[in-house]
């Protein structure tokens, strides 16, 4: 795997649910893209012993982390610590498109 990667080349999209695809990842990290379609969402979830991180590159969202829901756009950095409950729907009429990090990210 190169050590560089245009995130546009793995933009995508699927009709039924978010489109996932992996940068990088490694036994630490894990960096990938996360699409979301209009009306699309990513339900609440946790990361027991995770980080996370979401970088807005495009589009709009509203974000659920923990008892705390705001909307975020382009350039907005959405942090989710270990155990804290988190999610995303796009809320705008564009592809909402995320850069996600996971640390650390268990060996497969």
């Amino acid at each position: 795997m190169s050590s560089f990667v245009d995130y546009r080349s793995r933009v995508g999209s699927n009709p039924d649910r978010q489109y996932k695809a992996t940068l990088f990842q490694s036994g630490r990290l894990m960096l990938g893209l996360n699409c979301l379609e209009p009306g699309q969402s990513q339900h609440a979830h946790t990361h027991a012993d995770q980080d996370k991180f979401y970088f807005v590159a495009e589009g709009t969202g509203e974000f659920v982390v923990g008892d705390e829901k705001k909307i975020a756009g382009e350039g907005m950095v959405v942090w989710a610590p270990a155990g804290v409950t988190h999610g995303v729907t796009n809320t705008g009429t564009a592809r909402l498109v995320l850069l996600v990090g996971i640390a650390p990210f268990p060996h497969s």
